[in-house]
């Protein structure tokens, strides 16, 4: 193009320009100005994911919604340990591991139906566990004697039965081996079913340091498993005892049947909890002959990848809690509890049994834990990690 053909070119535009530049804008109308809001130039900043929020975050939050924790529990395995472990060091210290012993202090005779359980009396013909007093004070002292010589640092007790209403002896009773626990400088642990405020504080004023109480799975597939308690009642007692200072100890059971939007459900219940569990233990159903879960569930062993989403999953939306590896534990190849502590499992039942199912050893498990460089955690030491603030 010639230079002269650009330069009229040019002097056509100018008064074009220049009009633009002087003239009125135009009258617009209030409806449209809402009709037609003015446009964004740059997008707007996307909103975290449910796994970023969970990984930024300073502190552990109370409102987690269904969709989150499922969007969560589906992130490819390999980055959901990953960001697990992460969490999991920013909260503790990854090179810590609780080791804790149970001990079943009243064993069957139990009221309740749980379609899982060998100590209900429902069930006692077939499973061939009979009903027992409690024991004495004294063959507690020498159980949590030999935990502790062993390497245990927490030492609980179970009793089988539906609730500690009009159980005032025995409440006193327990209340004792409480005492005895803690006067040997251990961290305490009792299950007695359902309680109220004033009879946790009883066991609170005794040295009592955790309440565990399980809810055991989601809302939706309890009903499945239990009928003679409601799932409420159970949000009712852990209720009970965080108001009386004492610690709650709540978790679950795998393998009852459930799906995978009932681990869902199950650690939504758990995550909105204000406060957290303090203690979560994971337990992997041992399906005891005898039991209606038996024949339900025999054949149908939750997988491994369940259990370590589950975990995953909960290290992430509970970031404080101690996650426990529970019944079932025996069941589990090295490697396979090895994926677990890569997850944020941070404390395991040890010792000779499990109520009524087997248990880990605790030589087993301290040779376990020297190979993956883990030492056991000391008693009343647990104290999550202050956490600054961070953005994705």
């Amino acid at each position: 193009m010639r230079p002269n053909t650009i330069n009229t070119l040019v002097r056509g535009l100018r008064p074009f320009h220049s009009s633009i530049k002087n003239a009125s804008p135009p009258a617009v109308s209030a409806a449209a100005v809402e009709m037609d809001p003015e446009p964004e130039f740059f997008p707007p900043t996307p909103s975290k994911s449910a796994l970023e929020l969970a990984m930024t975050t300073n502190k552990p939050l109370h409102a987690w919604s269904r969709e989150q924790i499922k969007e969560i529990y589906q992130t490819p395995l390999i980055e959901l340990m990953h960001s697990a472990q992460l969490q999991h060091r920013k909260y503790h210290d990854p090179t810590k591991v609780q080791l804790c012993t149970l001990m079943n202090i009243k064993s069957g005779g139990c009221t309740e139906d749980c379609k899982y359980c060998s100590q209900s009396n429902r069930y006692s013909k077939d499973t061939g566990v009979k009903a027992e007093r409690m024991v004495q004070v004294d063959e507690v002292i020498e159980a949590a004697k030999e935990a502790k010589a062993n390497g245990s640092t927490r030492f609980c007790m179970g009793a089988a039965w539906r609730e500690m209403t009009g159980r005032k002896n025995g409440l006193k009773k327990v209340g004792e081996m409480v005492k005895a626990v803690h006067d040997m400088g251990m961290e305490s642990c009792v299950t007695l079913g359902m309680i109220n405020e004033e009879q946790a504080k009883e066991l609170k004023d005794a040295g009592l340091t955790a309440y565990n109480h399980n809810i055991d799975t989601s809302r939706e597939h309890y009903k499945k498993v239990i009928t003679t308690r409601s799932y409420d009642q159970r949000l009712k007692t852990i209720k009970n005892v965080q108001n009386s200072g004492i610690k709650a100890c709540t978790g679950g059971i795998l393998g009852l049947g459930e799906t995978e939007d009932d681990h869902v459900g199950f650690l939504y219940t758990l995550s909105n909890m204000s406060p957290h569990p303090e203690s979560l233990p994971i337990n992997r159903l041992v399906p005891i002959k005898g039991t209606p879960m038996y024949e339900e569930v025999k054949h149908k062993r939750v997988k491994l990848d369940a259990i370590v989403r589950t975990i995953a999953t909960a290290r992430l939306i509970m970031p404080e809690a101690i996650i426990r590896l529970a019944a079932g534990r025996y069941t589990m190849k090295e490697h396979e509890q090895a994926m677990c502590f890569m997850s944020g499992c941070n404390a395991v039942f040890t010792g000779k049994q499990m109520l009524t199912t087997q248990c880990n050893g605790w030589d087993e498990d301290k040779a376990m834990l020297k190979r993956w460089g883990l030492e056991p955690m000391e008693s009343f030491s647990y104290k999550p990690k202050e956490v600054h603030a961070c953005s994705a």
